[in-house]
């Protein structure tokens, strides 16, 4: 790649709806030599009522003139996974490094495609996979590198959540459940944390298989998917997702078997985790978390480009996380 020229990540942000209120753009103003310096959305209402609360000095409802705007020099994409592929193709064209939302694309397809553009015009690529930067999985990577559960044997992920009834009475304007613009429902919007956190932790995973199903018929994606999968390192691993689950059923666990112990996480839970290691009672670890949760990732996509570290998501990671749900999914029954 190509050398970042400047001494500052000035970024423009394509899509500001509401994972730029909290979550990713406030960080921007918050990490070292990194500022937000003008945002794009197609209803200019919205995108100048943005701009007003953010204090983000430019705003434009044409993501072209933003891409071109000389003073933006970063571009983070943080639409609907439809878009993707097309925006970060504008981006790389301008020759600007590329910040994309997850899942990374609809399709491990256009996610290849992505990562070529990007490759050709030699500009990085990064996901907003930003679990991999928050300090409890940090920590949990480091235990499993320091061999302190030993050679890993199982993975195991539970996910049960009662279908949301203000999400389901407003379908129509809910993208996360419609295949055409996500990609599938939110096993691929959830899910895809989960599958990418573990090969964070224990590498690439090299085969898969599952089975997905519509179940309670709300919408038109999958809200129930089973599967098993197996890493590059010999462990193997099993999920079991429901989106039409009872309430009282609701769980998001990991559990992490190895040949001395075990760790337990919640995925999209407090910065916690449980360790226990032959038989000892069970260790307590606690996490404080950033109020903008992808400030650690983003402070290090800054720092790569000023180069000064390295950014753990890539496209290339991102896109086999794609991989994987593609396979989890590739049987349908109903």
């Amino acid at each position: 790649m190509k050398k970042f020229q400047d001494s500052e990540v000035r970024w423009g942000i394509i899509g500001v709806g509401n994972v730029c209120e909290v979550k990713s753009a406030p960080a921007m103003n918050l990490v070292p030599n990194s500022r937000l310096i003008a945002v794009m959305r197609r209803n200019e209402k919205k995108v100048k009522d943005y701009a007003r609360r953010h204090h983000v000095p430019n705003w434009y409802t044409d993501a072209q003139a933003l891409i071109e705007d000389p003073k933006v020099n970063a571009i983070y994409i943080a639409t609907p996974p439809h878009l993707h592929l097309h925006y970060t193709r504008l981006a790389a064209e301008a020759g600007k490094p590329v910040y994309v939302e997850k899942p990374m694309a609809r399709t491990y397809t256009e996610c290849q495609e992505m990562i070529e553009i990007c490759d050709k015009a030699n500009v990085p690529l990064y996901v907003a996979y930003y679990r991999r930067a928050l300090p409890h999985f940090v920590k949990i990577k480091d235990l499993i590198e320091k061999g302190a559960i030993g050679n890993i044997r199982t993975v195991h992920i539970q996910m049960r959540q009662e279908p949301e009834p203000e999400i389901i009475a407003q379908l129509e304007n809910n993208w996360r459940v419609n295949p055409q613009i996500a990609g599938g429902g939110y096993f691929y919007d959830l899910a895809s944390h989960q599958i990418d956190l573990l090969q964070f932790f224990l590498g690439k995973i090299t085969d898969a298989y599952g089975f997905q199903t519509n179940q309670a018929g709300l919408y038109e994606a999958e809200d129930t998917v089973v599967g098993s999968f197996a890493f590059e390192n010999g462990a193997v691993g099993t999920g079991n997702w429901s989106f039409a689950s009872a309430q009282e059923n609701q769980i998001d666990q990991i559990i992490i078997d190895g040949s001395l112990g075990q760790i337990r996480f919640e995925t999209f839970g407090k910065g916690e985790f449980y360790l226990k290691k032959d038989r000892a009672e069970e260790a307590y670890f606690r996490f404080d978390l950033p109020p903008h949760i992808q400030q650690p990732l983003i402070a290090l996509i800054v720092e790569d480009l000023l180069g000064k570290s390295a950014c753990p998501s890539t496209g290339e990671s991102a896109s086999w996380t794609n991989w994987v749900l593609e396979k989890l999914t590739q049987q349908k029954i109903f």
